[in-house]
């Protein structure tokens, strides 16, 4: 994208907060309309408010902009993105996960002969962009004598089982909204190739699940648990290189990591704390999606391969 991007928001609940920061200060961009159905007024951007509408069709009716944000319920986004994709010709960045179910997903595919979604569509997996994860995936890449990453581990434990049964109304299970993270997250540094087993427990709120990835050519496996069962967050990642004993340690709650070999320091990670973990987050995602040449992690064919991973969970209590 070049030149003064014009941009829709639809949807202006809590993460339309994040969203509208990290649009603030970023250069050449204007808010062009937002959308929400619940909202009567917007809310301000850099000190004034833009025309608020309550139906996207109306809105595209009216603007002509480059990008629409959408930052809705998951099981809007596959009629949102629709909407974008047949009424107009902008590109379109849906929050995590794309869809809420495959046959969403088979429908937005099916789109991509007339509507170019496969060019058009990008999904906001902001996990990846955090700067722990993107130091390690800095490390990796300029230490190519580690060789393949033969084992990952990665614990999310979130506190939402204090919300009672209203955690399970928002986010359904840990699994659905933990495994997303997880999984785009380790795009950034494997090749995910299928969900090897699963197991729901707690009546959702707690899972345990293996994936198969490749990494330079060797197969590895991934050993990914979340939980709401904790009194806080906490997420963290590890990814063994089995032939040369060396390991990559991430918090991804504070935002620090670091690479050991055989006991020994190799490199260490901190982060002052000093940008809010969303903006972090959010801050470097923008920049590439604006910059013309988006990582691969935010395309839709990630995306495709992620909610595919994360929709082959079998039923709770059941092991594959």
């Amino acid at each position: 994208m070049s030149g003064l991007v014009q941009v829709g928001l639809v949807g202006v609940g809590i993460i339309a907060d994040t969203h509208l920061q990290v649009l603030a200060g970023q250069p050449g961009i204007a808010l062009e309309f937002t959308v929400d159905p619940h909202r009567t007024e917007p809310p301000a951007f850099r000190g004034t408010k833009p025309p608020h509408y309550s139906d996207l069709a109306e809105a595209l009716d009216v603007h002509q902009p480059h990008l629409v944000v959408i930052a809705t319920p998951t099981d809007t986004h596959a009629d949102l993105a629709t909407q974008v994709l047949t009424l107009s010709s902008a590109q379109v960045l849906v929050e995590k996960p794309l869809v809420h179910d495959l046959g969403s997903l088979t429908r937005l595919r099916s789109l991509d002969g007339t509507t170019d979604a496969q060019n058009r569509v990008f999904t906001a997996h902001h996990f990846s962009f955090s700067p722990e994860v993107r130091w390690a995936a800095e490390q990796i890449s300029v230490h190519s004598e580690w060789g393949p990453i033969t084992d990952i581990t990665s614990a999310f434990y979130d506190p939402y089982i204090l919300r009672g049964e209203q955690a399970f109304a928002s986010y359904i299970s840990s699994w659905m909204d933990s495994g997303v993270n997880q999984l785009s997250m380790l795009a950034r540094f494997v090749e995910l190739t299928a969900l090897t087993s699963a197991q729901q427990m707690d009546n959702g709120a707690s899972a345990w699940c293996t994936c198969e990835y490749r990494s330079r050519g060797t197969v590895g496996t991934a050993r990914l648990h979340s939980s709401w069962l904790t009194g806080s967050s906490s997420k963290k990642t590890t990814l063994t290189f089995g032939r040369s004993n060396v390991e990559i340690w991430i918090d991804h709650t504070a935002m620090t990591g670091f690479a050991t070999h055989d006991g020994r320091l190799l490199e260490a990670y901190g982060n002052d704390g000093r940008t809010p973990r969303k903006v972090a987050h959010y801050q470097p995602l923008y920049e590439s999606l604006l910059s013309g040449r988006p990582d691969p992690v935010l395309s839709f064919g990630t995306a495709a391969t992620i909610t595919e991973l994360h929709h082959a969970a079998p039923p709770l209590g059941v092991i594959a």
